[in-house]
């Protein structure tokens, strides 16, 4: 599959609304329609396979690899499966992503107009895997540590960060800065990221609370 011919591949809202529990990875009738016509166009379309693999996260979402290889390229240990009510289609998830796909679905985006396919993935990835914390101080610490070995480094490639501004009791307080201050996403990605990961790693703390003052944030990374 060329670069021309790959279609747009976004993360979608998870979700396991037809899933095939026989399948790492389910692939939705209007998402395998729009496969079989871009591999009508490679040279032998019969040997040919979708390969879907999870190369990697941004901290809640998973990155994902799409592309049409030759069957016959499946190693030892992967999934390889039909979908389509005739097996149109043949599937393989690498061995290494089988267990994070599970219960996932290949789709078309809800909005008609956004084109591409999009995976719905029932699944989030430890966004702490990996590294090594020392959560082993006062909470305070132990928050700032998290801050700094996990979260920043992940928000900074939006040009942003996150900075602890007070903690009462077991509730943390935090401002986001740079590209995140005034962003659309960024209560979202508070909310869905920076709560989770804190709350994962330091499971004493009840809440965490967005102090931003969005309305001061200037040129967000995001509109």
């Amino acid at each position: 599959m060329t670069t021309a011919d790959t279609p747009d591949l976004t993360v979608g809202t998870p979700s396991i609304d037809g899933s095939d529990a026989g399948s790492p990875l389910s692939v939705s009738d209007e998402a395998l329609a729009t496969v079989l016509d871009v591999r009508a166009g490679e040279d032998d379309p019969g040997a040919t396979a979708l390969r879907v693999e999870i190369t990697g996260a941004n901290m809640t979402d998973f990155r994902y690899a799409l592309d049409l290889v030759p069957i016959a390229e499946a190693a030892d240990g992967d999934a390889v499966y039909t979908q389509g009510s005739h097996g149109e289609l043949t599937v393989i998830v690498p061995a290494a992503s089988i267990e994070r796909m599970l219960g996932a679905v290949l789709d078309v985006p809800s909005n008609s107009a956004a084109g591409g396919l999009v995976i719905k993935n029932p699944n989030t990835p430890d966004p702490l895997d990996g590294l090594d914390i020392d959560l082993s101080g006062e909470l305070p610490q132990r928050v700032q540590a998290v801050l700094d070995q996990a979260i920043n480094p992940a928000l900074a490639s939006h040009g942003g960060y996150a900075t602890l501004v007070n903690i009462e009791d077991t509730t943390v307080f935090v401002t986001m800065g740079g590209g995140c201050q005034g962003c659309a996403a960024s209560a979202m990605t508070l909310r869905d990221g920076i709560r989770s990961m804190l709350m994962g790693a330091i499971p004493e703390i009840t809440e965490v609370v967005d102090a931003t003052d969005h309305a001061a944030g200037e040129n967000p990374f995001y509109s």
